[in-house]
């Protein structure tokens, strides 16, 4: 049964009334901001500038790693700095971020497109599972492939390695993030403090390659050698993979932390790095197949593989967790069925786990690592998930500047031309490698965007036919004023996705049991555009008469419904209500194939298959299970 309604009208609540995270300083909040938010974009040094390099076929020469600089500079000044730090960051949905969140903030602020922003923010949404699954495989995998440097002897350890590490990975998410997040921030300020340092220190093999900063090179690269670049931009994007990572995570961190840990370490110390690796090369006649690992000294070979194996793994939490929360907030939109949450910190709502999708995301990511057996092979079906999600944020972006911001279409238009054009030319630089092993991001996100689509038009459907056949609850109320069947003590709180309609449990009730409780509650649960919303807007209430009334409550799309505990704000509003003297009644609904659907039967099954998947309502919406009584009734669709 959806509980959740979509068409619900938006509420509006009061900026100053929104919870706000935890007050701390500014100091602790970019340590934290430094160990969850750029792992990812940390990371791509050990893999970035090798695969850009070996983009290019020949001989890599000087002309080839300034060129290749260049690209990966003004990637990070524009992709990251400008779209992100200076704009994106700016459109939080009251403090959160990520692709959802501004998708119902641009479906709240131009509803007029309404159903084109659905579906934009869907493939958003789809292409950030597809970067969940492979930012695991190709970190852990590309930080273990520096014991090949130490000796070949472990060329064979590889995998097995890998796969170990990333089944612990995924074994203690269970614990919670919270458990292990106060370690994130100082190991991975050590790691950027090494990214800094071994950058300097090669930078002096041959300072000129500060002249990178100049567009020209980026530009002279391109012209020169089109064929050869079009790929080379494919992989210059994986050094600003992990960008998104700064949106998604704006609600635990706040915009000056991020915007000041961005600048004031992870910039520069990304920008040293790079400039290093390419010192290195062009010193060592352009040889080098793995220059991250090779410019370390022979000393701090093993101690900087495990560094960057611990710095990969955190980069990989912080997809996991994003994928956690994502998730999450599609359940309370209704765009994916009901799926079990757990909430593994007592202070922070924010942190839970999914079994469910932990469970999928660890098994694909192994089967990619198995299947793939090398970083480099990843690498090629990394970017098209991530350039597609940025271009998809790109178009939301602009929605929420030309009707949210009022800006006026020129300025509008231009920044978003300007973005769109990187976000596109990166994302046809990735697409040509489809057969490489985009495929794999293809798959995943062409597969829950499948799921949402189904799961959406099927909840919608559902909803349609069994309203047809329902009975007006304002016409059954007054009926049964007139003439009352036996009265029982007690309340009766019958849960439905329609409040106008009698719910179909109400109706069993009085067919089979010909009793009616002395206080009747029709209760929907629908969710608000926004993340959090407040107690004062929690409940509203209406009598209809003396037998029943009508309850809604609304919650945020980033809470976790509630309802004995939101019921109880309805003692403030006059209705007495006790958790022991009530009982819930709730449809089960047991849903069978029709020709005759709306739906072709395939969908049709797969609706079904999703709908016995979803998670038990009783649980979900943390009813005690002592007061419920589920009815059973068979629809067929």
């Amino acid at each position: 049964m959806a509980l959740a309604n979509n068409d619900a009208e938006p509420e509006q609540v009061d900026p100053s009334s929104v919870q706000e995270p935890e007050s701390h300083s500014t100091q602790v909040l970019m340590l934290g901001a430094l160990g969850v938010v750029y792992g990812d974009i940390g990371t791509s040094p050990i893999y970035a500038f090798r695969e850009a390099l070996h983009a290019s076929d020949g001989v890599v020469g000087r002309g080839e790693v300034l060129g290749v600089l260049s690209l990966i500079v003004w990637a990070l000044t524009i992709i990251v700095t400008i779209k992100y730090v200076i704009f994106v960051l700016r459109a939080d949905n009251k403090g959160e971020g990520g692709t959802l969140s501004l998708m119902a903030l641009a479906r709240s602020s131009y509803p007029a497109g309404s159903k084109l922003i659905l579906v934009i923010g869907l493939c958003g949404a789809s292409l950030f599972f597809g970067d969940s699954v492979i930012t695991p495989a190709i970190s852990v995998l590309s930080a273990v492939e520096g014991l090949e440097v130490v000796t070949p002897a472990f060329d064979s350890y590889v995998v097995p390695i890998t796969l170990v590490i990333l089944a612990m990975l995924f074994a203690v998410q269970r614990f919670g993030t919270g458990k292990v997040a106060a370690v994130f921030g100082p190991v991975m300020a050590v790691w950027f403090v090494c990214l800094g340092v071994s950058g300097l220190y090669h930078l002096m093999d041959d300072p000129s390659v500060l002249l990178a900063v100049n567009p020209y090179y980026a530009f002279a690269y391109l012209v020169h050698t089109p064929e050869g670049a079009f790929v080379t931009v494919g992989a210059v994007f994986l050094a600003v993979t992990g960008a998104e990572a700064l949106y998604v995570d704006l609600g635990h961190f706040g915009r000056r932390p991020i915007v000041l840990t961005w600048l004031s370490i992870v910039f520069p110390c990304l920008l040293l790095n790079y400039f290093g690796q390419g010192a290195f090369v062009i010193s060592n006649g352009g040889k080098p197949h793995n220059p991250f690992f090779q410019m370390l000294p022979e000393w701090s070979l093993v101690p900087m593989v495990l560094l960057a194996t611990a710095a990969t793994v955190i980069a990989s939490q912080a997809v996991i967790s994003g994928a956690f929360s994502l998730t999450r907030q599609a359940v309370q939109l209704n765009l994916l069925p009901r799926i079990e949450v757990q909430h593994t910190s007592e202070m922070q709502s924010g942190q839970i786990y999914m079994p469910r999708v932990n469970l999928l995301i660890a098994l694909a990511v192994m089967i990619l690592v198995v299947g793939f057996e090398d970083s480099s092979s990843l690498a090629s079906a990394y970017g098209i998930s991530v350039t597609g999600e940025m271009l998809m944020t790109t178009i939301l972006l602009f929605i929420v500047m030309r009707y949210m911001w009022n800006w006026t279409l020129a300025p509008a238009l231009a920044l978003t031309v300007l973005f769109a054009v990187i976000d596109v030319g990166f994302f046809s630089a990735n697409v040509v490698k489809v057969l490489e092993g985009g495929w794999v991001s293809i798959s995943v996100a062409c597969v829950m965007g499948l799921i949402m689509a189904t799961w959406i038009r099927g909840s919608r459907y559902l909803f349609d036919k069994t309203r047809r056949n329902e009975v007006p609850l304002d016409f059954l109320a007054a009926n049964l004023l007139k003439k009352k069947p036996k009265l029982v003590p007690g309340t009766a709180v019958f849960l439905t996705s329609d409040p106008l309609s009698a719910p179909t449990a109400l109706m069993h009730s009085l067919k089979h049991y010909k009793v009616l409780h002395e206080q009747n509650v029709i209760l929907s649960v629908v969710t608000a555009p926004q993340p959090i919303v407040p107690d004062n807007e929690r409940v509203k209430m209406e009598n209809i008469n003396d037998l029943f009334m009508r309850v809604k409550l609304t919650f945020g799309y980033m809470e976790q419904p509630n309802i004995p505990r939101a019921l109880a704000i309805c003692r403030k509003q006059g209705w007495k209500f006790d958790i022991m003297t009530t009982s819930f009644f709730l449809s089960r609904r047991s849903l069978k194939a029709s020709p005759n659907s709306g739906m072709p039967l395939w969908q049709d099954k797969l609706f079904i298959g999703l709908a016995r998947t979803a998670a038990d309502a009783t649980e979900y919406f943390q009813i005690p299970t002592g007061r419920v009584v589920e009815i059973g009734t068979q629809v067929a669709i």
